[in-house]
């Protein structure tokens, strides 16, 4: 049972300073949200990573002195450790010694609710221990075969077979990710027909993603001043003010330093913000490194392959921000910006109608002239679109509606020439 942790991080030459200062507070949020009290943190300057410990021999010993001084049980160390590392700096301590990685794999593995998140977490957490799991056999690795010679000793051979334990699991795992892929591209060709359209809302970890929801949909999902309160994508239905209705996705939220392992595992939740017809990008505007967290977001669905252009940002929490002069500073970086509070409600409806403009974008007003024997095809028509006036001519009825582009070609028989 870990009961008290001290957290180390390590600020090379030529870093920003206060960016390793607040990625050190960050990891304390990631640690107490694992439950683990946080007894001291430590900054360590240094002027290059060493290839042992990151840090020298001198600096690393005042570290693991403190962690004894404090009767600390783990170590934490804010970067990412190499296995031979880890091992380096559990000889050094005596205890355990994890790094940001493994804190963030944990907390995922507590959160994933469904079977497809658990998949993914297990996935990355299987490739995160394979190359690790030597350190769980070095007390066997002494014992040696009968005379001490010819064979291989009973820690050697019970990691080959862990191994291949591992691998065997990660194999079934990435299997069975495939097949949740296929059928969520078979749940994605069937909610095209349902033609609602669909926008994600993304953003860093604990910006307010499913508060904005909640509030707009009023949808009973989980709210937690957390992070990573939620991991399994949630999909509720709003109506707008001009009546359309829009399918909103609440994702998994970014974290700076986010695992790689991590973004491939998550490739088949996080593909909803890439294919949605617009994103919803939530920034916590009451934190001194908002900027950081937007451009974090933006790194990662770059590398998914979203683009840029089709994304409201909406800056939320605006009722915890004491220094309008740092409201300001975002109004000249996203001029376009929604200004709100998911809390308390504040903005709501100017964002409202900032999502019927992005609609109007992805939708086209049309003109019909719809036999009467076709009159599934009128029905369709109310339920893709918003069909603003009927009028029965003769043997046709025209229908005037808003269709999303994506569906057009199937009513484009009967459009009118305009």
């Amino acid at each position: 049972m870990v009961e008290r942790a001290i957290l180390a991080g390590f600020h090379f030459k030529g870093e920003d300073l206060s960016r390793s200062e607040s990625l050190l507070v960050e990891l304390e949020e990631l640690v107490t949200t694992l439950g683990i009290p946080v007894k001291d943190r430590l900054l360590v300057s240094c002027s290059r990573p060493h290839p042992r410990l990151l840090a020298t021999g001198g600096k690393a010993a005042e570290i693991v002195d403190r962690a004894r001084a404090i009767d600390a049980d783990v170590i934490v160390i804010d970067n990412d450790l190499a296995p031979n590392q880890q091992r380096s700096w559990e000889q050094l301590s005596g205890m355990c010694v994890i790094d940001r990685e493994e804190v963030i794999l944990d907390i995922f593995a507590e959160r994933a609710m469904t079977r497809e998140a658990s998949l993914q977490v297990e996935l990355a957490r299987m490739e995160y221990s394979l190359p690790r799991l030597t350190r769980a056999w070095t007390h066997l690795s002494r014992q040696s075969g009968a005379g001490g010679t010819g064979l291989r000793g009973e820690g050697e051979k019970q990691l080959e077979v862990d191994r291949r334990i591992v691998r065997r699991r990660i194999d079934r795992l990435r299997s069975d990710l495939a097949a949740v892929r296929k059928r969520r591209a078979t749940q994605r060709k069937e909610r095209m027909r349902v033609p609602l359209p669909h926008a994600a809302i993304v953003g860093y970890t604990n910006a307010g993603k499913s508060s904005l929801l909640q509030r707009l949909t009023g949808a009973n999902v989980l709210v937690e001043d957390k992070l990573f309160a939620t991991l399994d994508t949630t999909t509720r239905k709003v109506r707008l003010p001009d009546g359309q209705s829009l399918l909103l996705t609440d994702t998994v939220g970014f974290v700076r330093r986010l695992p790689h392992r991590l973004v491939e595992a998550f490739k088949a939740t996080l593909e909803e913000a890439v294919l949605a017809d617009f994103r919803v990008h939530v920034i916590d505007a009451s934190q001194p490194n908002a900027l950081e967290f937007y451009e974090t977001t933006m790194d990662v669905l770059d590398e998914l392959g979203a683009d840029r252009e089709r994304v409201i940002t909406v800056l939320n929490k605006i009722d915890l921000v004491k220094d309008r002069t740092h409201l300001a500073a975002f109004h000249s970086r996203f001029p376009q910006a929604a200004c709100i509070s998911a809390r308390t409600g504040e903005g709501i409806d100017k964002l409202c109608h900032q999502l019927v403009d992005m609609l109007s974008l992805q939708v086209s007003r049309i003109e019909y002239a719809i036999p009467f024997n076709r009159s599934d095809l009128v029905s369709s028509l109310y339920d893709v679109g918003k069909v603003l006036s009927t009028e029965y001519e003769g043997t046709e009825v025209r229908v005037h509606a808003i269709v999303p582009n994506r569906l057009r070609e199937r009513f484009r028989k009967f459009e009118i020439a305009t």
